[in-house]
């Protein structure tokens, strides 16, 4: 039946309903999630927050590179998600320390999830924030090195359910035509098997700056956030990174190149591109404590009002969360997805008071681990079950 603009078009009514319909029915066709239209949307152009106070109870979860099993398991052990993988983490705040991308099969549904948990935890009083890292960097300048064939297919299957969403919304001639996502990108490209070709364009047409994914999911990522006496960032931060252009101008311009507004190249190299860059950085994350460059870590931390530690990924730690520079320096990067090393998944716990960070996880009972390594946990407090405190020193 031909939809008409007519006084009885339940279209003209109610074109703003229909929309979200179809963006719901997408949405639950690519993730089985049914995510209703966020009812507070952030504005792409609203400052990002990159600092806040102390948190009665801080989770940190390292790379999880598109492994939603792994994901879910870090957030049990954290009690933060139940069985049915709803929210019941009352007012715990969470960062994710980047690099949900690549690695892995179900990156879109990492993503989705999370942005289901932030609304379930917004409700109860807690807060996720979500970090970028080196490879939602990469992914976002179309650098697809390190993607799966079937992270390429979950891709594929994204970008045909959202072109029926879009050739359902023209139907209505009240909704203005969605933009084509596609528009500029190649049918084929050299050196990619034809069998994926749709599925790096899909990719490409995801997550360039201003893609539908790009901007709904990653815009609001932050490259760098300080959380009462403890700094974040995905590989490390340098003096210079501190002084110019400073946490919240790197913030804001890494979020309007991700939504379009600063083109295609990512900005600064000195924060997204070269070896010294914030999410590429090493300086501080090698496994032997005595390598770490503790001079200059002391130094980042003496600008920063406040700030005793920073805590970072991108580097894999394989014997689990572990501390260097007497504690100023934690490295929660354990590589828990099954595209790195299959770490068991571990988290970081800081409870607002309590003078040294906690290590949940690490084996199959979840339980808080009752073994260190001298060096590898150097200057890391864990509580055990029966709340004794351990401390060890390299």
């Amino acid at each position: 039946m031909e939809v008409t603009n007519s006084h009885h078009s339940p279209c003209k009514q109610i074109p703003s309903l229909l929309s979200s319909f179809v963006d719901t029915f997408v949405d639950f066709t690519v993730s089985g999630l049914f995510l209703l239209p966020d009812p507070n949307p952030e504005t792409p152009s609203a400052p990002l927050q990159t600092r806040y106070p102390a948190a009665d109870r801080l989770i940190a979860v390292g790379d999880v590179h598109g492994d939603l099993e792994k994901t879910k398991q870090s957030l049990r052990i954290a009690g933060l998600i139940n069985d049915s993988d709803k929210w019941i983490g009352g007012s715990t705040m969470v960062v994710q320390i980047g690099d949900v991308l690549d690695r892995g099969n179900s990156e879109l549904k990492i993503l989705y999830f999370i942005e289901k948990l932030k609304r379930e935890a917004a409700r109860s009083g807690g807060t996720i924030i979500s970090m970028n890292g080196n490879h939602e960097i990469m992914n976002v300048e179309g650098d697809f090195r390190f993607v799966t064939p079937n992270g390429v297919k979950e891709f594929e299957n994204w970008a045909e359910w959202y072109q029926i969403g879009n050739e359902m919304k023209t139907l209505c001639q009240n909704l203005k035509n969605p933009k084509n996502p596609f528009e500029g990108i190649p049918m084929g490209f050299k050196n990619i098997k034809k069998e994926f070709s749709n599925g790096f364009r899909a990719r490409i047409a995801a997550l360039r700056p201003s893609g539908p994914i790009s901007t709904r999911f990653l815009s609001q990522n932050v490259t760098v956030v300080v959380v009462g006496e403890s700094v974040f960032v995905h590989g490390g931060l340098l003096p210079e990174h501190v002084a110019k252009p400073g946490l919240e101008k790197m913030n804001e311009e890494v979020r309007n190149w991700i939504n379009g507004s600063k083109g295609k190249e990512a900005p600064s190299p000195s924060y997204c591109r070269s070896r010294d860059a914030v999410v590429w950085l090493r300086r501080f994350s090698h496994e032997a404590a005595e390598m770490c460059d503790c001079s200059t870590l002391e130094h980042v931390l003496a600008t920063i009002p406040g700030a005793k530690r920073m805590i970072m990924g991108h580097t894999i730690q394989q014997v689990g969360i572990n501390g260097a520079c007497e504690g100023r320096a934690i490295r929660i990067d354990v590589g828990m997805s099954k595209g790195c090393i299959n770490g068991q998944p571990e988290v970081l716990e800081i409870i607002h008071g309590n003078p040294e960070p906690r290590i949940l996880g690490g084996n199959s009972s979840g339980e808080y681990k009752s073994v260190l390594t001298s060096q590898r946990r150097e200057g890391l407090g864990l509580v055990l079950p029966d709340h004794r405190e351990v401390r060890v020193k390299a």
